[in-house]
């Protein structure tokens, strides 16, 4: 018996990471929550031939506690997305000052304040679920619920988790791209670690399950690395204004929620990327710290899954001239953002 929750389930990316649940056989019960068109969705989707029952709710009347009540896993994709204009640095290594349109300064306020609602409503309803944070910007709004749990006292790094699935994803399609065969996608793992915008986006290429042709060029290598990183930003100019990656994104969330599901039901030797708080598993978490030469409280590393959430940090392994430049290259803006969430609830009221 396991009831996902959907935050935001009316948007661009919830309602197909709700269809995507519902259509799950692990999910017996789902809950649908945003400040529109909820109960509409919930109808909708209450008429497929899966096992999980739907309610949808809205504000009015404690709507969001209700939708929480007795969740097991709850998945947050409310928020505004990202428009054209709202850009992200181009160069892999080094951004030219005033080429970064901060996402957080622009769009993000009314994100942030959004995520501290809803990690309110979780905090107070249903401070034991898993949380899946999707809503951008990752690097902050995972922090953003740390500091929301902490001073309701009821943080657990072992079941907090920011989505960097879609990363990982594109990576491997990518690659399959390459490799002249998309029916390798499904099969291919990319480890990408560091964050989940822009320059914080790092794809271990070289510990591709699927190597790339040898000889590969590394004019080719940096092209795909920068294609990876800013794939957003191909999805938003090709929707030319009607929205940004919803589709990919709301996949990419029902993977990474059906893995935490898995794990929680018993299985083992479930690894998948997450930007989580290190001290999830301190001494992994240590080790990764001293591995990348900073103290950062958070970081994407591929993590071991279990019944309590996080088991273990998985270390980077043996990395390339490149990606070592490309690591040293993610962490002032990582640094950067994980303060901003911080701050933002340092220094505001819940």
């Amino acid at each position: 018996m396991v009831k996902a929750v959907v935050l935001g389930a009316a948007g661009g990316i919830g309602q197909p990471l709700a269809l995507l649940l519902k259509a799950n056989p692990a999910v017996t019960e789902l809950g649908l929550f945003d400040i529109v068109n909820t109960p509409g969705v919930a109808a909708d989707l209450s008429h497929i031939s899966t096992p999980s029952k739907v309610e949808g709710y809205l504000p009015p009347n404690d709507g969001l506690k209700s939708a929480l009540k007795g969740a097991d896993i709850v998945v947050i994709p409310a928020g505004v997305p990202r428009k054209p204009g709202v850009c992200i640095p181009q160069n892999p290594i080094r951004p030219q000052p005033n080429q970064l349109i901060s996402l957080f300064l622009i769009d993000d306020p009314i994100n942030a304040g959004i995520v501290r609602d809803l990690a309110n409503g979780i905090a107070e309803t249903a401070p034991k679920a898993f949380v899946l944070v999707i809503s951008n910007p990752v690097n902050s709004t995972v922090p953003i619920v740390a500091e929301v749990f902490k001073k309701h006292g009821v943080f657990d790094p072992k079941r907090l988790f920011g989505v960097t699935t879609l990363d990982v994803v594109r990576a491997s399609t990518f690659v399959a791209e390459i490799l002249g065969d998309l029916s390798l996608a499904p099969k291919i793992t990319v480890p990408v670690v560091g964050g989940h915008s822009g320059v914080t986006i790092v794809p271990l290429l070289s510990q591709s399950s699927s190597p790339l042709p040898s000889g590969f060029a590394q004019d080719s290598l940096e092209k795909l690395t920068n294609r990876i990183q800013f794939g957003g930003d191909e999805v938003v100019k090709a929707k030319d204004g009607a929205g940004s990656a919803t589709l990919s994104m709301a996949y990419a969330g029902a993977e990474f929620a059906a893995k935490v599901i898995r794990a929680v039901g018993g299985e083992k030797g479930i690894v998948a990327p997450s930007f989580v708080n290190l001290a999830a598993d301190k001494v992994s978490g240590e080790a990764l710290k001293k591995e990348i030469g900073k103290e950062l409280e958070y970081f994407s590393a591929p993590i071991e899954l279990g019944p309590e959430g996080v088991v273990s940090i998985r270390p980077l392994g043996n990395l390339t001239d490149y990606e070592k430049t490309l690591v040293n290259a993610a962490l002032p803006d990582l640094e950067s953002n994980i303060e901003k969430g911080v701050a933002f609830i340092g220094n505001a009221k819940l």
